[in-house]
């Protein structure tokens, strides 16, 4: 079974629920928290990307990792980050606030990185990017049920606030489940290189981590938006990036889906023990 048909409806969960946390003020804070913003992004949509770049050629991988690690780095911050966020001390309205930007400027950025990472490194081994597709697929799966959730959220506040309560609940062991499906269908594939694909994932995620933090010294950020800001580049929405990579209309590739997997468990390795120091700091 392709795991399409998994990720499918967890990523359209992940994304509805989204929607009925958002408020229209919420977008507001692009405006009024520029600063904040613009690092976050910056290291989100133009450092990761070129940290994965780098570090892909690093470890010599294959062009389906290669393309999978870079597609993992594309894609915007996952929902877990704003958990992470409240349990770090962090802003989490600001954390929601980055994801959906993200959400949506991610719409236009994974098209144009990917198109030019798959013709660099995919076009000589037969891997190709049907751009108009990836397009339509986001639209569907990341755009439409933020939308629809949003619509909800105004109509019917009540009802909205009592579906955020249980999908929250379940979307962490919903991606466990199609973690524990993918690993189950391609375990050969991921012991084979979980060496490689593991340590370059860890590496990727460090250097998130020190990137943002930098950045938010440099820029003068608070400590609280400090820490939302590296955890918002810290944890990306690896369902998306599974869900690229399975799509028989994109990639339908499970190789490519590889680094996506590996990340999904391994950022909750590396992030839960910044949150421990952060907050260990935030006491003291």
């Amino acid at each position: 079974m392709n795991t399409i048909y998994i990720v499918v409806p967890i990523l359209t969960i992940l994304m509805f629920d989204l929607g009925l946390t958002l408020r229209m003020e919420d977008f507001g804070r692009v405006v009024k928290r520029p600063k904040a913003m613009l690092i976050a992004l910056t290291g989100q949509l133009v450092l990761l990307p070129l940290i994965a770049i780098g570090l892909g050629w690093l470890f010599h991988f294959p062009p389906a990792f290669f393309i999978g690690l870079v597609l993992i780095a594309c894609s915007p911050g996952g929902s877990s980050s704003n958990i992470f966020s409240k349990l770090a001390g962090g802003d989490v309205a600001l954390s929601v606030t980055l994801t959906a930007v993200s959400s949506l400027v991610t719409l236009i950025t994974i098209p144009l990185v990917m198109s030019w990472v798959t013709a660099w490194v995919g076009d000589a081994v037969g891997i190709t990017l049907p751009v108009g597709n990836l397009l339509k697929q986001n639209l569907l799966l990341m755009l439409l049920p933020v939308a629809i959730g949003i619509v909800v959220h105004y109509a019917w506040p009540t009802a909205a606030a009592a579906i955020d309560r249980v999908l929250s609940k379940t979307a962490f062991p919903a991606l466990l489940l199609l973690i524990t499906v993918f690993f189950i269908q391609n375990y050969r594939i991921i012991f084979g290189n979980i060496g490689s694909v593991g340590l370059c994932v860890i590496a990727l995620i460090l250097s998130a981590i020190a990137c943002a933090s930098l950045l938010s010294r440099i820029g003068g950020l608070r400590g609280i938006e400090r820490r939302t800001v590296v955890i918002e580049v810290g944890m990306q929405n690896a369902a998306q990036a599974i869900a690229v990579a399975t799509s028989p209309f994109i990639f339908n590739s499970q190789e490519i889906a590889v680094p996506a997997v590996v990340y999904s468990l391994v950022m909750n390795l590396v992030l839960l023990p910044y949150v421990a120091i952060v907050r260990k700091k935030s006491v003291n």
